[in-house]
């Protein structure tokens, strides 16, 4: 199949899926950080799914299997929530729902919740998703980011990220000026737009993982879950931006533009394959 054949390919599932994302509006379990919860929120009932956000440990095992997908994000942990952490994702696995595992953090200064993001990976999450320095630390490449952001920009991670492929078979997700989404099945798919003003935002990061697992609730193949997240977000901030550059109305008008938002809008989002 060509390049040509593919793309088109490609958007015809996208297509799909968000149709049945609208139709089935499934529960989405989500363990996230304090500063993020309001707004991961807003953003899953914005594209149409159902949010929970239960990180009570002992809940979080039964929730996660009647879920319909399951995000988990290692912003601000505690003792308590990192529990539910480990109880969500052993209930998924059982439950064999998908889950992403966002290692927001991760690396050589905050040992304990790096440590935390190493056991969760032996519940092996469908996608990873994170930015370049936590993605390049996950594959052992030694480099520190400004507290929880990055220093990296994505295109220098890629073949740390294609050697995460190879150990474990995931979908890994990068996000950043350009997204990029690795996968044995599609190599690598870069998607441009999306807008200068999301890193200033907070929980634009967590709120795309919890919108990659809505996603993955209605597909079983986890790079399409994720393509599908990036593209619609990155639309979403390019329209938001062409309404407002003030930062209080672009996060308004982020949410406005995910729910006005058309499967046709698909075909208006660069992606290409490398």
């Amino acid at each position: 199949m060509n390049n040509s054949m593919q793309h088109n390919q490609i958007i015809e599932e996208l297509t799909s899926i968000w149709q049945q994302l609208q139709q089935t509006q499934p529960l989405v379990h989500c363990i996230t950080n304090t500063v993020a919860s309001n707004f991961v929120a807003n953003v899953l009932l914005a594209i149409g799914a159902s949010p929970a956000m239960i990180d009570n440990p002992l809940e979080a095992e039964n929730f996660a299997r009647i879920a319909a997908a399951l995000s988990i994000n290692t912003g601000t942990p505690n003792t308590e929530q990192t529990q539910a952490m480990f109880k969500a994702a052993q209930g998924a696995t059982l439950a064999q729902t998908p889950w992403i595992l966002d290692p927001v953090g991760y690396g050589t200064i905050l040992k304990w919740r790096s440590e935390t993001v190493d056991q969760l990976l032996t519940y092996s999450p469908r996608i990873i998703r994170g930015n370049a320095s936590e993605i390049a630390a996950l594959a052992g490449y030694q480099t520190t980011g400004k507290g929880v952001d990055t220093t990296l920009s994505p295109e220098n991670v890629l073949q740390h990220a294609a050697t995460l492929i190879q150990q474990n078979n995931q979908c890994i997700a990068i996000s950043g000026t350009t997204d990029f989404i690795l996968s044995q099945r599609y190599g690598v798919i870069a998607i441009q737009g999306g807008s200068s003003l999301q890193p200033k935002v907070t929980a634009m990061g967590c709120a795309l993982g919890a919108v990659c697992a809505a996603y993955h609730a209605v597909t079983d193949d986890s790079t399409l879950a994720a393509i599908a997240a990036h593209a619609q977000f990155a639309y979403a901030a390019q329209q938001a931006e062409q309404t407002s550059t003030a930062l209080g109305r672009f996060q308004i008008t982020f949410l406005d533009a995910l729910s006005q938002f058309r499967p046709e809008y698909f075909t208006e989002v660069q992606f290409n394959q490398h």
